[in-house]
């Protein structure tokens, strides 16, 4: 395989991985998306068919493709690129999947706009982890933000993100008759325990706002986490895993 190396701050190359870096609409305009870490990297070589290019600090070894661009640099213009105050000297390149299909089924997490892409992140490793399907709705933070993709320990290369609307997911789940739940600090709200969540569609809110009133509108059912009274909430990613244990039980 051929490298090859790269001196200049200013390589075209480096600005386009800034700019992917960066925004969600220069990352969906070029149907490319960055990662970074060493540990990433052996992910996607795993599992990711469409990696594209992979930047390698002087003195790094990883196993590369023969089909995939390779690109050496030295650590201080890694440094100058890389998203982490300590880079581990790995940034790779990955053209964005084609839209996954929607399907509703049973047991199910419906992510109401989760913004901060830890959190998104720190929910789909634990779907991939229990085997939970996971669909994101309107206003969730991008799924290949190279903070989610971090977070979620390259579980968004193991596992198909489906991303939909509300109106197209509500469809879906009647016409399979499958009934819709939410998390909700309401008086209605009744014992996520006692609800067969197996067999549930279920929703989590944002961290700030919780789930749109117009799903609440809709929903057959609301629940609650029982918790003790002096505390408010949870983290909404300690909500979304103690619902998907709940509905592995």
């Amino acid at each position: 395989m051929s490298e090859i190396r790269i001196t200049a701050r200013k390589n075209p190359l480096l600005q386009q991985v800034r700019r992917l870096l960066s925004s969600r609409r220069e990352r969906e305009k070029s149907g490319l998306f960055v990662a970074d870490g060493t540990k990433l990297l052996q992910e996607a070589v795993r599992y990711w068919p469409e990696l594209d290019t992979v930047i390698l600090s002087d003195g790094v070894e990883a196993e590369v493709p023969e089909n995939v661009r390779l690109v050496r640099v030295p650590c201080d213009v890694m440094e100058s690129i890389s998203p982490m105050q300590s880079p581990q000297g790995a940034l790779f390149m990955c053209r964005l999947p084609k839209p996954a299909a929607l399907v509703a089924h049973r047991g199910m997490l419906l992510l109401d706009g989760i913004q901060d892409p830890g959190n998104l992140g720190t929910i789909l490793r634990t779907a991939d982890a229990l085997d939970v399907p996971v669909i994101l709705l309107e206003g969730c933070a991008d799924p290949y933000s190279h903070k989610t993709v971090r977070a979620s320990m390259g579980a968004v290369f193991r596992v198909p993100v489906v991303c939909a609307g509300w109106e197209d997911v509500q469809k879906a789940c009647a016409d399979a008759q499958i009934p819709v739940a939410v998390t909700a600090l309401t008086e209605r709200a009744k014992d996520l325990r006692q609800a067969e969540l197996k067999n549930m569609a279920v929703v989590i809110g944002s961290e700030g706002q919780g789930v749109r009133q117009e799903i609440l509108d809709a929903a057959d059912a609301e629940l609650i986490i029982p918790m003790n009274s002096h505390c408010e909430s949870l983290n909404v990613a300690v909500a979304a895993t103690i619902v998907m244990w709940q509905m592995k039980i």
